[in-house]
């Protein structure tokens, strides 16, 4: 059984049809801002992407090589994967109406080739509540696929609470977990991490920045619910610096918490619920976030930009296009979206 409350459960499919743009809009910041002045010399760059899944193609997408150009720059890309990888879904009538993920890894191979995100520089969370979408043996399976793509991973039980990887010259500890599972809780919890981080002392030694990868809050929701902006508060209280979230697929605003950047969520990446949708779970964006590698500010945040794009259909998969490159009455809308959620966002 899954925990999501009845509330929730009600007002699923009326958000997914219209994305909800109600909520409390005090307190956020634009998309983009420097934060050490002048900014320093070396940096480390970490590109975040939203949740990636096979559902909305059945082939491999299409990138702008503007998108794909930013994604290679980065030292570290790290993404949500929303999908077990499997060669064959367990769950056949599920995969196909899009409600039991599942994608495979040629799929995701050819994915990344297209996106120009390198393997050995990609991290994926499997902190979701679609991972056991497909059985223990998916995600068995899931493992084994990552393992031989040689793809790295973070919130799993088996990793720990704060898993480090490196990314250019500096070490990242990253803690991800999920409120959600679509599970039973005990064969969920004892592989995903269902626990906000607490950042034990031995988690944190050797790292150059804390880093929370969240799957929180409540889909279809362009503003973050006060619970989950209640627990940005106390993980960035507890060290976090960087907050990155997913699950809402439709893209939300980002707040500074003392010295902590928190981006509540990126929409998706590649498509995660169905082929065609309404326009605005369509638009995603990529967080690059450049660290400080100079020794007086080794691991600050340097500076922050979020990159909008939006996926547009092209027969059997999907289209990768900056929101700059839209024209007309439709740019026009797409930009209104971004105006009401990142106020000083241009399109």
């Amino acid at each position: 059984m899954s925990n999501y409350p009845l509330a929730y459960k009600l007002s699923w499919l009326p958000r997914l049809l219209r994305s909800s743009l109600a909520g409390d809009r005090n307190g956020f910041v634009a998309p983009t801002a420097a934060l050490i002045d002048p900014l320093p010399l070396r940096k480390v760059r970490l590109a975040f992407v939203g949740d990636i899944s096979a559902v909305a193609n059945r082939d491999a997408p299409e990138c702008d090589p503007v998108i794909a150009a930013l994604l290679s720059s980065a030292d570290l890309v790290v993404g949500n994967c929303e999908s077990p990888i499997v060669e064959r879904p367990r769950m056949a009538m599920g995969a196909w109406l899009g409600t039991h993920h599942a994608m495979g890894e040629r799929f995701l191979a050819d994915a990344l080739a297209t996106a120009g995100i390198a393997r050995d520089r990609l991290v994926l969370s499997l902190a979701n509540n679609h991972v056991l979408d497909q059985g223990i043996a998916g995600f068995e399976e899931t493992l084994a696929a990552l393992g031989r793509l040689g793809i790295r991973t973070i919130g799993t039980v088996a990793g720990g609470p704060v898993q480090h990887h490196a990314a250019g010259s500096l070490t990242i500890g990253f803690a991800a977990f999920t409120l959600w599972r679509n599970t039973d809780a005990a064969p969920f919890e004892e592989r995903i991490s269902m626990h906000a981080a607490e950042w034990p002392r031995e988690a944190v030694s050797g790292i150059d920045l804390a880093c929370a990868v969240p799957h929180w809050d409540w889909e279809f929701r362009h503003f973050p619910r006060p619970p989950t902006r209640a627990l940005a508060r106390r993980l960035a209280d507890d060290g976090a610096r960087l907050i990155v979230g997913h699950h809402a697929h439709v893209v939300q605003p980002i707040e500074r918490i003392g010295g902590s950047v928190i981006a509540y969520g990126l929409g998706d990446f590649l498509g995660t619920a169905f082929a065609r949708l309404p326009w605005p779970t369509r638009v995603g964006s990529i967080f690059v976030v450049d660290v400080s590698a100079d020794p007086a500010t080794r691991g600050a945040i340097a500076a922050c930009n979020m990159h909008f794009f939006i996926r547009l259909r092209a027969g059997s998969h999907e289209r990768l296009v900056p929101v700059e490159a839209l024209d007309g009455a439709f740019k026009q809308r797409v930009a209104g979206r971004l105006k009401a959620i990142f106020p000083t966002a241009e399109a």
